[in-house]
Formats: C-alpha cells, structure tokens, sequence
C-alpha cells in the first residue's frame, strides 16, 4: 500500500516538474507584464507566479483533463486582481504612484485585460467570464488600453529655469 502511494506521489512529482519546466517562463512573463515590474527585478511577479503554482499543485489530481497551464494563469490573473484591488489605492484614497514601462501608465484592469486578450491569447467571452464582467465592458476596456499603448498622451513640457539676470 505505502509502495503503491509512493509510486503515485512520484509520478504526480514528475508530472508537475514537466509542466512547470514547459510553463513556468510563460507565467513569469505574463505576471512581469501584469505588475509592470522590470523583467530583472520583479518580485511582485515572482510572487504571484509562486502562488499560481503552488494552487495548481494542491489542485493537480483534480484536474481531470483539465489544462494545468490555463488553471494556472485563470489564478495568476484572478489573484492579481484582487490583489491590485486592494493595493491601487494609496492611503486616504489617493491614487498611488504607477509603475514604469509600456504597460505602467494602464490601470491594472486595463493591464490585466490586454495581457490575457493580447499576450495570452484569451477569447474576449473568456476574459469576461474570468473577471465577472460583461463581454462589451471587456472589448471597451481592451479598446482603451489598446489606444493608450499605441498613442501615450504626450509627456508635458519640462521648464527649463532661467538664469537670473546679472
């Protein structure tokens, strides 16, 4: 018996390493995009990239043919937002500063919805069904995000100072 539940353990051991060695670069690209972190410091995304497959390890018997890779990245987006619910405002309500990069002047559901549209490849219905929202909130959502990567408003003028007169 204790054989029988060792040689299963393994297999299951095995089985996820596989996954997570053809998966896991992916995940971690997806979730640098979300966090709009640099690629070489990005702890935020690691973190979230630990959680997604930490849950689809405890979940790795249930699958039942279920895609790992998709259950993986439905928690790493559901969990970035409820996370980036919770965090995108500062204290007293102000807004906190954004983070850097192409993605970094976005929202974080504007973020969310073009990397899982664009960079993931996610039906807009998906997306919809993912984040509980209706599927014209997700295409005017994706529109505006699309818009603001494509065109950033312009940066404002710098003022240069002026000498003061001899």
């Amino acid at each position: 018996m204790r054989e029988r539940h060792a040689a299963r353990d393994a297999r299951r051991a095995r089985e996820f390493e596989a996954f997570v060695a053809g998966a896991a670069g992916r995940l971690l690209h997806s979730a640098t995009l979300l966090t709009a972190e640099p690629p070489d410091g990005n702890p935020h995304a690691r973190r979230l990239l630990a959680l997604s497959l930490a849950h689809t390890y405890a979940c790795w018997d249930g699958l039942r043919g279920e895609d790992p890779y998709d259950r993986a990245r439905q928690y790493l987006a559901t969990r970035f937002a409820r996370e980036a619910w919770h965090r995108h405002r500062g204290p007293f309500g102000r807004p906190r500063r954004r983070p850097g990069g192409a993605l970094g002047g976005l929202a974080p559901q504007e973020r969310l919805v073009l990397v899982l549209r664009l960079y993931e490849g996610v039906a807009e219905e998906q997306v919809a069904a993912l984040l509980a929202l209706p599927v014209e909130r997700v295409r005017t959502v994706h529109d505006r995000a699309v818009a603001a990567v494509l065109y950033p408003p312009p940066e404002p003028a710098r003022r240069t100072a002026r000498a003061a007169p001899p």
